[in-house]
């Protein structure tokens, strides 16, 4: 018997003792049926989170192992693939590109004069092997000073025209973004100072993972103020400055050349996501949706640590084991009237990824699913705790898990803390997409709950299986599963509208 094995079933016999002191609460689950649902959550946890799976990294022999196993749990509660595709059973390919930057070159030209921003000074990255952009005299490509104002440029204006803006932090992706959407050439950011731009550089060496088709054809820059002061003269940079901080500001070209150029690893290849079903009995053609991320960072631990492996207990095998105890629950009970669709998603931890492509390429249209319940970092409340909802006031069915709390006696946590993560979670994607989805869990209650895990564990290899509390997330797992069976019923819940999100968020009681 392994060592973790070991820890395991003293831990579900300790589970299983407590329980028979524990009292059940009313309209839930006697105490040895809570002890069991514990040893099964800690079971596939202690698996997801264990040295084999190497930490669930996207392309790795991490993703293999996980998606083996949850298949195999999938199969054993007794559902069947969700993908509604005959060519590729469980799995739905995602494609991915990885971009790790490795060197680049800014150079300027007045005149006859060239100057070459040194490294510590200025910095290129592009999601390409190679990308170059020339502007200036001579390139057939303009030089634009923006500013703060680059939307007063014209696509024209814009389109493989080098963009020069200022931005203190260099933190704007948005503006970026929208210059890259108009077909700018490239973008360079003016930074406040060094300090700003080696925060920048240090955020920018990691790995970034992309879905292939997000990987145009962009190029950003960044340098300090003084840098560009050394190259264009303080006279030149003082009348820059005060004419772009004026109202009527309109965007300048300058008759200077720049050159920018940069090179990175790429690496193309495809994850996948996984999709199970529970087919209704009767389906109407609504459906509903239960998620979670399986994807972890793999190795994140320092270079010589002792165990570098961040094996994401809490993120997110527990969102995994809740998603799959709640499935069997789902399909051993009464027979469902709607689909009940099942998804881990691959790339959340790299920006939401898996629920993007899901989204993009779902297995029935969207506007059939009337909801949707993420399941993330949810092991780290006691039974009993309250509730967070993370999209409260944005789906019809809200009312249900309200009325579910009142009988069950739970308290509704702090609004303005559980909202603090609404884009950060993959139930995000889907309500941009117009599909009420929420993050119903104790861990979002307050600071209180989740507040110890960010500090301590969170994306550290100390979130281990022997760090989660399980109390909350049964408590959590026997709300959904009694608010789904309401939903999954036509007769008991119809689809409405989405609800408006409230103009400003306050504290629930």
């Amino acid at each position: 018997m392994s060592r973790a094995s070991g820890r395991l079933l003293g831990l579900a016999a300790l589970l299983l003792a407590l329980a028979g002191c524990m009292r059940a609460m009313p309209g839930i689950v006697p105490p040895a049926e809570r002890a069991a649902i514990a040893a099964r959550l800690l079971n596939d946890v202690t698996i997801l989170a264990s040295d084999e799976f190497g930490g669930r990294k996207p392309g790795t022999i991490g993703e293999a192992r996980t998606l083996a196993y949850l298949t195999g749990r999938m199969q054993e509660i007794g559902l069947v693939s969700g993908t509604n595709d005959p060519g590729s059973a469980w799995r739905a390919p995602v494609e991915l590109v990885s971009t790790l930057p490795q060197a680049s070159r800014l150079a300027f030209t007045i005149g006859r004069r060239t100057v070459v921003i040194p490294p510590e000074a200025g910095f290129a990255i592009t999601p390409r092997r190679r990308e170059l952009a020339q502007g200036g005299p001579d390139t057939g490509a303009q030089v634009w000073f923006a500013g703060v104002n680059p939307a007063a440029l014209s696509d024209a204006q814009v389109a493989g025209a080098i963009i020069i803006v200022t931005d203190a932090k260099g933190t704007d992706d948005a503006l970026r973004s929208a210059l890259f959407a108009r077909n700018a050439g490239a973008v360079l950011t003016v930074v406040s100072d060094k300090a700003a731009l080696a925060k920048l550089r240090a955020q920018n060496d990691e790995e970034r993972v992309r879905i292939v088709n997000d990987a145009a054809n962009t190029l950003s820059a960044f340098m300090t103020e003084a840098e560009l002061v050394r190259v264009l003269g303080e006279a030149r940079w003082r009348d820059l400055m005060l004419a772009s901080g004026t109202g009527d500001f309109v965007p300048l070209a300058l008759d200077i050349g720049v050159s920018i150029e940069a090179t990175s690893q790429r690496r193309e290849f495809v994850s996948h996501n996984l999709i199970g079903m529970i087919p209704g009995k009767a389906p109407d053609g609504a459906a509903v949706l239960l998620m979670a991320h399986w994807d972890h960072l793999g190795e994140c631990g320092p270079p010589e640590a002792a165990d570098r492996i961040c094996k994401g207990a809490v993120d997110n095998a527990s969102g995994l084991a809740v998603m799959l105890e709640l499935s069997r629950r789902l399909k051993a009970g009464p027979p469902l009237d709607r689909d009940i669709y099942v998804l881990a998603t691959t790339a959340e931890e790299t920006g939401l990824l898996g629920a993007r492509a899901f989204a993009a390429s779902p297995p029935i249209p969207l506007d059939r699913f009337v909801a949707a319940f993420n399941f993330d970092n949810v092991a780290v409340a006691p039974a009993g705790a309250p509730v967070g909802i993370v999209g409260r006031g944005r789906a019809p069915f809200e009312p249900l898990v309200i009325e579910h709390l009142t009988k069950t006696k739970r308290m509704l946590g702090n609004r303005d803390f559980a909202d603090s993560f609404l884009q950060r979670q993959d139930g995000w994607v889907l309500l941009q997409q117009g599909v009420p989805a929420v993050l119903v869990s104790s861990a979002f209650a307050g600071r209180e709950a989740l507040g110890p895990f960010l500090t301590r564990d969170y994306h550290r290899p100390s979130d281990t299986a022997e760090q989660i509390e399980l109390g909350g997330a049964i408590d959590d797992l026997l709300l959904h599963e009694a608010v789904i069976r309401q939903i999954a019923d036509p007769a008991r819940y119809q689809p409405a509208p989405l609800l408006a999100a409230p103009a400003q968020a306050s504290p629930a009681p």
